[in-house]
This record gives structure tokens, C-alpha cells and sequence, in this order.
């Protein structure tokens, strides 16, 4: 059945280390065959190598800490807009329609961990602080993903008053 929510948001428990709701969606998102424990302990691997780079990062706009750098790498990746395939009289149009918070924030976790699967050669905890480094300062595979579904919308805003 379609539409159906889960109670996942209500029992989903804040992250042991950092009293984080969104970071323990993140190790669920990250998590693969059940394998919290392995999830956890690369994200915070993740974790500590992102304190150390913002250490020997001399900006004063950089953040505070990891959780902080992880916030603003979600916050940076979230897309506004998206583009979906409408069937209008027998033709498809690819129409720019707005994204909710939920949808946001899942599709800047697969990103960004989609970004992190597809390099390949070093641990998965220094490829993802890399990314999630990236990601807060906007740069990235992550980013420039959103950037091109930005521009797909963009492109179609023609179609826009298809969006109902």
C-alpha cells in the first residue's frame, strides 16, 4: 500500500554518542544486511576524522564540530525543487515541483552516500568525512547532484503549471 508512514520517526531513538535524532537516521540510511553496530562505529570513525580536519581548518565561518559540519552538509545538500514525470495527454512532461522536509532529507542522505559508495580505495569512514566535508563547504559529488536537479527544474519551469 502506497502513502503508508511508518512509525519510524516516533521510535527512531537518538544516536548513543551525540543525542542525535537525525545522525541515528543517518547510520540507519548508512547501515547495510542489519549491520548497526558496523554502521555506527564507520560514522563515527567518520566523526572523529571530520574534528580533526576542522582543526587544522583556520576559517571563521567553518563549524563548530562534526555534528555541526554534518547539520550543515545535510542542510547544504537538501534540494528545493526536483523534477517529476507528469503524463499530460499523451505526452511526458518533466514538471519542477517543490520537495518536502521528509523527502529533503532523504534524498541528501542517498546522495551523499551514493557519492561516498561509488569512490573506490579507502575506508568508508574517510571517503564519508571527506564528503560530508565537502558537502558543508558545497562542493562535492553530493552537491553537484543537487545543483543538477536544480538546473533540470530550472530548465522545465515551463511545465510548471502542470504541478497540481
Amino acid at each position: 500500500m502506497g502513502g503508508r508512514f511508518t512509525a519510524s520517526v516516533e521510535q527512531l531513538r537518538p544516536d548513543p554518542k551525540y543525542g542525535d535524532k537525525v545522525l541515528s537516521k543517518f547510520i540507519n540510511c548508512v547501515m547495510e544486511d542489519g549491520k548497526k553496530s558496523v554502521a555506527t562505529r564507520i560514522i563515527y570513525d567518520a566523526m572523529d576524522i571530520i574534528d580533526e580536519k576542522l582543526a587544522k581548518i583556520e576559517d571563521p565561518n567553518k563549524p563548530a564540530d562534526a555534528i555541526g559540519c554534518f547539520h550543515m552538509a545535510i542542510n547544504n545538500v537538501k534540494p528545493y525543487v526536483e523534477v517529476r514525470s507528469k503524463r499530460i495527454g499523451g505526452a511526458n512532461y518533466q514538471v519542477p515541483m517543490q520537495v518536502n522536509n521528509k523527502r529533503q532529507q532523504s534524498l541528501a542522505f542517498r546522495w551523499i552516500i551514493a557519492a561516498v559508495r561509488s569512490e573506490k580505495g579507502r575506508p568508508f569512514a574517510h571517503r564519508l568525512a571527506d564528503e560530508i566535508v565537502a558537502a558543508a563547504k558545497g562542493e562535492g559529488k553530493a552537491m553537484q547532484t543537487r545543483d543538477q536537479t536544480h538546473r533540470m527544474a530550472e530548465a522545465n519551469k515551463a511545465f510548471a503549471h502542470f504541478a497540481h
